[in-house]
């Protein structure tokens, strides 16, 4: 499942940032065809915006993959409740069409690791100096960040449990910032796999300079 109903505003494009182009591609056909090469999935499911159905199923078009569009909803899990519904399979993967440089290989690691443990996520160390800032100014506490990590996607689940999951943070009105914490807030566990620093989210402009460079370089 690929969520590209966001409205991208802080990259400040006139159209939908799944649709703006690196190397010549929209953002959104370069994880599906990372999905394709993985060799995992049987059906793709994409969340589009009501009025962009129409332009995703053209990007789809030369897809040769069982896919189906859906449309999202106001908040990120609204969406992912969307696609979920619309999803047959035993098993899901969750991605943001923002991630374009997804790799095969850590594709299917997600998906080892979410059939061994029913949800996975991969993950990648914190490397920087991390404080608070306090009315502009640093704090002088100091963030410890042995075993801090930030979260990527794709996100990989056992259906049920990541449908029961949204419903459930639905009904106690949780904001949730990722299909991972849907779990998380009810007690279940999530497994974590190895990430790829290639793999980062398009958010801003230049972003789209640092995902050029990685392409440049072969990564």
């Amino acid at each position: 499942m690929i969520l590209a109903a966001g409205r991208g505003v802080r990259f400040g494009a006139a159209v939908n940032k799944a649709f703006v182009e690196l190397s010549g591609k929209p953002l959104l056909l370069w994880s599906v065809e990372a999905f394709r090469a993985a060799g995992v999935i049987r059906e793709l499911v994409v969340v589009a915006g009501p009025r962009e159905k129409e332009r995703v199923e053209e990007i789809l078009s030369g897809i040769a993959i069982p896919h189906t569009v859906v449309s999202g909803g106001e908040r990120r899990q609204d969406s992912s409740l969307a696609g979920i519904r619309a999803a047959q399979g035993e098993y899901v993967l969750v991605h943001d069409a923002a991630r374009p440089l997804v790799a095969p290989e850590l594709i299917r690691r997600v998906f080892d690791a979410t059939l061994k443990h029913g949800a996975a996520v991969p993950v990648v160390p914190v490397r920087d100096t991390l404080r608070y800032v306090e009315s502009g100014f640093l704090s002088g506490e100091l963030v410890d960040r042995e075993g801090l990590c930030a979260v990527q996607t794709p996100q990989g689940f056992r259906r049920d449990l990541l449908l029961w999951a949204l419903e459930s943070a639905n009904e106690r009105g949780l904001s949730l910032t990722d299909d991972a914490t849907a779990l998380l807030v009810v007690g279940k566990q999530v497994a974590t796999v190895p990430g790829d620093v290639r793999n980062i989210k398009i958010t801003y402009p230049e972003d789209l300079k640092v995902a050029l460079a990685f392409l440049s370089s072969g990564g």
